[in-house]
């Protein structure tokens, strides 16, 4: 268990970093382009007030500037200190029941995923279960019968993810060309799980979730501190898949936005996404079409929560996550083009 973390505050991007790193009033988080001026220490005897850089005591130190190491590939993709920007996973659920997109078929999950790389999309994540809050188990059998033939056909386009929890699902959706496992309960659902994956080369992204199962997890969730809370179960969630054979630099983490969370949990979540960064693997965010974003923005129906999901995409991108989980991917991508340009990161134009 992490005794002390270091989170990283004051986070500016653009021609503000570059000032900022210029005169060493900044550091670069995970490498850039984002960089953060302040910290707040956490750990015992330690004051929980923000510090400026240059106040950091000496034995903390080494944590901080852990802090800005630059991320290695993701499966062989680039990270924002390379891309400038978050890569952009778009969604396709090929699944009769989920909470926004469901009732797709092979066929027309196949024709979303090749419309989302037009429009922009770095990767793809395919899942044929869905978690929604109350949702029933998918055998693995139904769930393969529903993903293999799209992962079969888009992996000829794209990097693939396959999102789930069942670890015959993993076997057959890699050996189908996904080249990334998504799994919602970081690798505590299936035991054979992480012998599947220890054998492969596959990448994996670890989730938080207030327990295993989406048909209990919103049931009454409590927190003391919600994010030092997911922040600690993720570490030790890395630590035990690196036990069991999986290399950090094929891990990511996701503080699983909507699952187990009720709303003012979701939103401390985000603002304190930095705090992750200390743990040294990409951020993959995903809040596209929740429930909070509806409370928030008073839109009951799923697929109109738009605008709200284009605007938590951006925010958990000003936060350091390193790649947004999204279904509309033509209209985060546009956002993200101009986030880019307005902070300097856009190649020039004639006009």
């Amino acid at each position: 268990m992490n005794e002390t973390w270091v989170e990283p505050l004051g986070l500016v991007d653009g021609q503000a970093a570059a000032a900022a790193l210029a005169v060493d009033l900044a550091l670069p988080l995970a490498g850039g382009p984002l960089a953060f001026t302040l910290v707040r220490l956490i750990g015992a005897d330690v004051p929980p007030t923000p510090l400026p850089l240059s106040d950091v005591p000496e034995a903390w130190q080494a944590k901080v500037l852990a802090l800005t190491r630059p991320l290695p590939r993701f499966a062989g993709l680039e990270m924002p200190c390379e891309a400038g920007r978050p890569l952009v996973m778009g969604i396709i659920n090929v699944t009769p029941d989920s909470f926004s997109d469901g009732g797709r078929g092979v066929a027309e999950s196949i024709a979303a995923g090749h419309a989302m790389l037009e429009a922009g999309a770095d990767l793809l994540d395919i899942g044929g279960e869905s978690t929604r809050p109350g949702s029933n188990p998918v055998p693995p059998e139904e769930e393969c019968r529903r993903v293999l033939p799209v992962i079969r056909e888009l992996a000829k386009a794209a990097t693939i993810s396959v999102d789930t929890r069942n670890a015959a699902t993993m076997l057959a959706a890699l050996e189908a060309g996904a080249e990334i496992v998504n799994d919602i309960t970081a690798l505590r659902h299936d035991p054979a799980a992480a012998r599947v994956l220890a054998r492969s080369e596959a990448s994996v992204i670890l989730m938080h979730m207030l327990g295993e199962d989406p048909r209990t997890m919103q049931q009454d969730p409590r927190y003391g501190d919600v994010a030092l809370e997911v922040a600690q179960f993720l570490a030790d969630r890395v630590a035990a898949a690196e036990r069991l054979g999986l290399p950090r630099d094929r891990l990511a983490i996701d503080p699983g936005i909507g699952f187990g969370k009720r709303v003012p949990h979701n939103l401390a979540l985000i603002e304190r996404l930095p705090l992750l960064a200390g743990i040294g693997c990409p951020i993959v965010f995903g809040a596209s079409r929740k429930r909070f974003l509806g409370t928030l923005a008073g839109v009951e129906t799923p697929s109109r929560r738009v605008a709200a999901s284009v605007a938590a995409a951006l925010a958990g991108g000003a936060r350091g996550a390193a790649m947004l989980r999204v279904h509309d991917v033509a209209e985060t991508a546009q956002a993200l083009a101009v986030w880019q340009g307005l902070s300097g990161g856009a190649e020039e134009d004639e006009d």
